[in-house]
């Protein structure tokens, strides 16, 4: 039961640089109970019941315990940021961790950790590379004397392992080819991998779907609904909490995966309530992007951008549902009974197990 308890929660760190003269302000946005107990990636560090347990022991943690907690691991984590200028590393000190106080325990919670550096003289080319172990990133560079502060310059989605590179000297935003590359793969990589439940989602309507044609007005209608609250979500016009739209998203999952066993056929309704549900994932989708923080000048770029990848990481899921199973058995007469009950009811079980988990009913 480890793998439910870290369902939804590795979202990328937030590492904003704030550049001042010869000054630098590194602050980190993370969740610092992954980072101390090994789960920050799971891809990397693989999932293990005693790294969920930890984790949601830390969770569970006062401010200042998780503070304490966190102690002995801090140099380490310090230690393992590369930042570089004109390929030399850049010594980093460690500034208190801003920890918040528990709140709800169904939520995962997001601490600062800052640094400060000092640049040298006629600085050129900065790296940075984020440790694959931690997972992704998100770097905003900020430019207190720029026309455009407090709003970030740039905002570069850096996934795990690679690094992202800027010209101190001439700090500008991305162009919009720039923008739609990162922000596809960001949004392949809210499903695939990090978006356990959006897959489960797109496997439930998968399996009853033996026809090509009402699984695609499904997933249209899916789209569609996702599309809409994704964009309201994410410019500002619709805020509602996670702790409310996580457990109603895992509840969706519920649903779709119950239908599947006990009806062998679409209901010429499933695609209005698919819609319904489409505009809870939507909102979720816009927690992820709204996080990042982009500059205004390339949201609508990056909105349009992350929404295609996001697409692509369902059409992948299909795909790879159809080849697997679809393709050579959806038209037995053993379908429903041998592969669709038996995995529905596996979806369904590890869903209802998020709402409780979501809803803070487990803890």
């Amino acid at each position: 039961m480890a793998l439910p308890a870290r369902a939804h929660e590795n979202v990328p760190a937030i590492i904003d640089v704030t550049v001042e003269g010869q000054n630098i302000i590194l602050s980190i946005e993370a969740n610092v109970e992954s980072l101390v107990s090994g789960t920050a990636d799971e891809d990397v560090s693989g999932e293990t019941e005693e790294g969920a347990a930890e984790y949601l022991r830390l969770r569970d943690l006062s401010a200042a315990d998780l503070a304490t907690a966190y102690a002995p691991f801090a140099d380490t984590y310090r230690d393992s940021l590369k930042l570089t200028v004109d390929g030399t590393p850049v010594a980093l000190t460690a500034q208190p961790a801003e920890i918040p106080e528990t709140g709800d325990v169904a939520v995962a919670r997001f601490s600062t950790l800052s640094f400060t550096a000092t640049l040298p003289d006629d600085a050129g080319e900065m790296t940075w590379t984020y440790p694959p172990q931690y997972g992704d990133s998100v770097l905003r560079v900020f430019v207190p004397n720029s026309a455009e502060f407090p709003e970030p310059t740039l905002a570069d989605f850096v996934p795990r392992a690679t690094t992202a590179t800027v010209d101190l000297g001439n700090i500008k935003p991305q162009s919009l080819g720039e923008v739609f590359v990162d922000y596809i793969i960001a949004g392949f990589d809210h499903i695939i991998p990090k978006g356990l439940d959006h897959i489960l989602f797109v496997i439930g309507l998968f399996l009853l779907s033996t026809q090509l044609r009402p699984l695609l007005v499904q997933v249209t209608m899916f789209t569609l609904a996702h599309t809409i609250t994704l964009a309201l979500g994410a410019l500002g016009y619709v805020n509602i909490p996670g702790n409310i739209v996580e457990p109603l998203i895992a509840a969706s999952i519920v649903f779709i995966a119950v239908e599947n066993i006990f009806t062998d056929k679409l209901n010429a309704w499933r695609p209005f309530v698919i819609f319904g549900f489409g505009l809870l994932h939507g909102l979720g989708f816009a927690s992820v992007l709204g996080d990042f923080g982009l500059p205004s000048g390339q949201f609508i770029p990056a909105l349009i951008a992350f929404n295609i990848g996001v697409e692509i990481g369902q059409l992948a899921v299909i795909a790879i549902c159809f080849f697997a199973v679809g393709l050579w058995f959806r038209h037995k007469d053993w379908y429903h009974k041998v592969i669709v009950v038996p995995a529905s009811a596996a979806i369904a079980i590890l869903a209802f197990y998020w709402v409780l988990e979501r809803t803070g009913m487990l803890g």
